[in-house]
């Protein structure tokens, strides 16, 4: 089962961080983007090849200590057609590297369009007799807030051919207690969304204990993770809002069951763009951090 893989990677490499590669262009070193402008002009060709330099870069300084990455497609699809094919080119190429790929879609709808999403993404597409893949990643985020009819699609497609989905419970941003925290007959809605999102998914469980379908939950609300934590036995984590967003390693383990699993914590920014803190390369600063962060995590666990 997919979310096996990602655990044996994780105890492999004693490092339960997945990197974000959220490439908006101020985190692109100026003489990189500078250099493909001078050879495409101001154009959006340029910042594709700038982009997809940087990703590679990234994913070979990275990928003998970080489990896994997390390409975020709206850094990718803002750069039109061809921003989509470097979201690819950046996906294929973790995936030769060894590394677990998470596509940051949050994508969803019901009936058709989730068929259409999960197979994208999760699946194959039939060209006339071949079953042709798009993506081709381990795991996707989706939102879980249309219900069950657009996600059982997703999951599905996980069991068909061995990938997983991350659904949206708690976020890690500002306003999510604006709906999710509201309650409903005494629970939280974010409560009502994991204990669904589990509930549908539980024929699911692999060798580890978790099913097909994860949970995002925020680095940011470190009790309500340790609540879900406690509720949510059979379901894996992304954990976002670690560093940049203000969660630290103490809040982040909180969503990590008592064997120190059963989740994956992400850092976009702070990894990606440290070589604006320092005189390094930016490859090697950002190996740097990701090996300090690793670091803290090992301690955080112990």
């Amino acid at each position: 089962m997919s979310f096996d893989r990602l655990q044996e990677k994780i105890n492999a490499m004693k490092n339960p961080s997945v990197v974000g590669l959220d490439p908006a262009l101020e985190h692109i070193p100026p003489q990189i983007l500078e250099r493909h402008i001078a050879m495409q002009g101001e154009t959006l060709e340029a910042a594709v090849a700038a982009v997809c330099e940087f990703n590679l870069g990234l994913i070979d300084a990275l990928c003998d200590i970080v489990p896994a990455v997390k390409p975020q497609s709206a850094y990718y699809e803002v750069l039109g057609p061809g921003g989509v094919l470097a979201l690819k080119q950046t996906c294929d190429y973790a995936k030769k590297k060894g590394m677990y790929v998470i596509c940051d879609g949050k994508r969803n709808d019901i009936g058709s369009t989730a068929q259409a999403y999960a197979s994208a993404y999760l699946g194959t597409v039939k060209v006339g007799t071949a079953a042709l893949c798009s993506f081709d990643v381990d795991a996707l985020t989706v939102n879980a807030y249309l219900g069950s009819d657009g996600i059982k699609p997703f999951i599905d497609m996980s069991v068909k051919y061995d990938k997983a989905v991350f659904a949206l419970v708690k976020t890690s941003n500002p306003s999510s207690g604006e709906l999710q925290d509201r309650l409903i007959g005494g629970d939280r809605i974010y409560t009502l969304v994991g204990d669904l999102m589990q509930d549908i998914s539980k024929e699911t469980v692999g060798k580890y204990g978790y099913t097909c379908v994860g949970a995002v939950v925020g680095a940011t609300y470190p009790e309500e993770a340790e609540f879900l934590r406690s509720r949510l036995k059979h379901t894996f984590f992304l954990v976002p809002g670690y560093g940049a967003q203000g969660g630290s390693a103490a809040e982040a383990v909180k969503a990590f069951d008592k064997n120190g699993h059963g989740a994956i914590v992400n850092s976009s920014r702070g990894i990606i763009a440290a070589w604006k803190k320092s005189d390094e390369d930016y490859a090697i600063a950002a190996r740097n951090e990701a090996l300090r962060m690793r670091d803290e995590f090992r301690r955080a666990l112990s």
